[in-house]
């Protein structure tokens, strides 16, 4: 399975701190926004990564998360042009897709819990081995702002609608998505939307017609965070914070994660360390080290 971050477009809700930096590059507590997406791919064992952004900002991710083999994972950029929606990430994204499956991750979404990683292994599997395409529902208050899926109490979608004015449910569609190798005939032949652009939710109602898409419920111990607004940047800055100083342990830490998951051994990742030794983040990756020395 590929794994795509959709890093593009203007970040207009987040004016003027995006005028000269993407949102996406823009810190969340103590890392950038995208190491957020990024680990959530890689929880998943998803190691062959596109990273799409703007023209402007290719340079800048390229320089803060370089071809990925620091980590043992692979990543490809590709430049969005003008912002058409989420669903363009796939015609954008064609050769890098190949033939593969993909998940499709919004660079701006930040996801916790304590069953992320058997979330993401389960569902990169399942959908592998079975096909077809997979969602997320999340309980709101208010989700008018976000795609929305109406479940009956076996968890089948009744419909599907895109930022309504009188939701039919209070699931929200979260910005991650799994789909087989179809959607990306099928992102081709949408036709935008009265605001222009391609969107995600289409492409769900084409594989929920076909009776090819499934949803899990992201349960009341899990969060997920957008961070595209000024209120919401904060929540996820402070959320990090609380969770990061209670703990004692990180959130969205690509260096961890892939020594967790065995993407990069422990000489490797002292590698990583050196250099950055002296400063919190490097004592973290060091006790994280000698931790698992100890329990070997």
């Amino acid at each position: 399975m590929k794994g795509i971050v959709l890093a593009g477009g203007t970040g207009s809700r987040l004016y003027p701190l995006t005028l000269s930096l993407s949102k996406q590059l823009l810190p969340v507590y103590d890392k950038p926004m995208i190491y957020y997406p990024l680990t959530t791919l890689m929880l998943g064992g998803i190691r062959d990564i596109l990273i799409i952004t703007t023209i402007h900002d290719a340079p800048l991710f390229r320089n803060l998360l370089k071809d990925g083999s620091q980590w043992g994972i692979s990543i490809s950029y590709a430049e969005q042009a003008n912002p058409k929606g989420i669903a363009e990430a796939f015609i954008i994204g064609r050769s890098f897709i190949g033939d593969d499956s993909v998940c499709l991750i919004l660079g701006d979404n930040i996801f916790y819990s304590e069953g992320l990683t058997g979330l993401m292994e389960r569902s990169s599997k399942l959908l592998t081995l079975q096909g077809g395409a997979k969602i997320f529902g999340y309980y709101m208050k208010n989700p008018k702002q976000y795609g929305v899926a109406e479940i009956d109490d076996n968890n089948n979608i009744l419909s599907l609608e895109e930022k309504p004015k009188k939701p039919k449910s209070n699931y929200a569609v979260p910005g991650l998505y799994f789909y087989d190798n179809q959607v990306i005939n099928i992102a081709s032949q949408i036709k935008p939307s009265i605001n222009g652009e391609i969107e995600i939710t289409d492409i769900n109602k084409i594989y929920l017609k076909k009776k090819q898409l499934s949803v899990e419920i992201l349960g009341r111990g899990a969060a997920w965070m957008d961070a595209g607004t000024h209120s919401s940047l904060l929540q996820a800055g402070s959320f990090i914070q609380t969770i990061e100083e209670r703990q004692g342990l990180k959130i969205g830490c690509p260096e961890e994660v892939a020594y967790r998951k065995k993407f990069i051994t422990k000489n490797q990742l002292m590698d990583l360390v050196k250099p950055i030794k002296k400063t919190a983040y490097g004592r973290y990756l060091l006790d994280l080290i000698n931790i698992k020395s100890m329990q070997s």
